[in-house]
């Protein structure tokens, strides 16, 4: 496969190679039923106060590899991880939060207004975090000749999509929207806040998910099992690095991933609200290739077919394999939960990622948060006023379902 910014030779067959070796450290099926209330509580306000004891912390970086560039030697494909291993250390698997799209791992160390992030929560529940950033970004370095050119964030597009997607109204479900701390707009103090941690990143998005696919194997190969956490652009991450390492990832969070299934879905406003986009996901739920049963050898292979009717109103129709369906047998048996909010853009097409997985075979939950009592979150869900009652939320299913 060709991809216009490719990577130097050198380092190309150098990723290959990591890709294929372990790195060195019939009726179309509904999609999964948001679970009930007695299997995932409703949590409570959370208040995080006190010390808390640290046994160990520090950082490294993953998955490098040297590639000629035009003035020597480089680094490329390496991911920075930062951890905290809390004294009292009460659960077996730690926690990797890998962040989405112009982000970087500050998503879960905190929250613009200054509020305890995501991080530091599960700190305190006893979890080792690592947080990382994503090959290409912030602390992992960019290099343009290896990497090719960036895309950027600007103030109007993050302010519609994340903070205040009400005031621009592009989708039904974002009239919905109150949890943002401030007014979400350019010149809000919390809004310049969050705008100041938004980065360039990669704008080859196939090579920025074979990135982080290896990279987040390595990490694994590292630290050993644990519980993997995604957000929007690392959603897929998550599937492929579960594909690549079914015995090592012991769960999968997926706030809000990626998607949905093979066509980007545009907002576009009322009345029609949406369109399709471009084929962004040929593999599916990814753009790099997952284990299939009967095997696909090329992204052709999986037979695509549209829900002539969406699942009911104000959502988006699915587009899904056609029957008999490929079952994606290394996902199978690790215990998923996809997480989607009350007003976030993601709110129309989530569950075609859920109706994509139950299709292949793989059991998990699919939460709506309204289902459970939070209402009002965006996509930014880990920056919000109630953020810690989502991280509540993943806490609790974490402890009913992974052993």
């Amino acid at each position: 496969m060709r991809h216009s910014n490719a990577l130097p030779l050198c380092l190309l067959s150098v990723l290959s190679l990591t890709m294929a070796t372990p790195a060195a450290f019939a009726a179309e099926p509904a999609p999964a039923k948001p679970a009930a209330k007695s299997a995932i509580a409703v949590p409570k306000p959370v208040r995080l106060s006190g010390p808390v004891s640290i046994a160990k912390q520090g950082y490294f970086f993953v998955n490098g590899q040297y590639a000629t560039s035009k003035d020597g030697q480089i680094m490329a494909g390496q991911m920075f991880v930062q951890f905290q291993i809390p004294q009292a250390r009460t659960h077996k698997y730690p926690i990797i939060m890998w962040h989405g799209g112009g982000q970087t791992g500050t998503n879960f160390l905190g929250t613009p207004d200054g509020r305890p992030g995501w991080a530091e929560y599960f700190l305190r529940q006893g979890y080792a975090v690592y947080v990382v950033d994503q090959p290409g970004r912030a602390r992992s370095g960019y290099f343009t000749d290896a990497y090719g050119p960036t895309r950027r964030p600007n103030a109007t597009a993050m302010s519609e999509r994340f903070t205040a997607p009400e005031l621009a109204n592009l989708y039904p479900q974002s009239r919905f929207h109150t949890q943002w701390p401030g007014k979400g707009v350019a010149g809000d103090p919390v809004f310049d806040q969050f705008f100041a941690s938004q980065v360039e990143d990669m704008s080859n998005l196939t090579m920025l998910e074979d990135l982080n696919r290896n990279a987040g194997a390595a990490l694994l190969d590292k630290i050993g099992p644990a519980i993997v956490l995604t957000h929007s652009q690392s959603g897929p991450f998550g599937w492929e690095v579960a594909d690549l390492r079914p015995k090592l990832v012991k769960a999968v969070l997926a706030i809000e991933p990626n998607g949905p299934p093979f066509y980007e879905n545009a907002v576009i406003g009322a009345p029609d609200w949406f369109k399709d986009g471009p084929l962004g996901r040929e593999w599916g739920i990814s753009r790099m290739p997952l284990t299939y049963d009967p095997p696909a050898t090329v992204p052709k292979d999986l037979a695509m077919t549209r829900q002539d009717k969406a699942d009911g109103p104000d959502l988006a129709r699915c587009w899904l394999q056609d029957t008999p369906a490929r079952q994606l047998v290394n996902l199978k048996g690790i215990p998923i939960l996809i997480v989607t909010s009350e007003s976030s853009y993601h709110v129309p097409y989530d569950h075609c990622t859920s109706k994509y997985l139950a299709q292949a075979g793989v059991k998990h939950s699919f939460v709506r948060l309204p289902s459970v009592g939070i209402h009002g979150n965006g996509h930014m869900m880990m920056l919000e006023k109630n953020n810690l009652e989502i991280a509540a939320l993943l806490n609790g299913w974490v402890a009913k379902n992974v052993r």
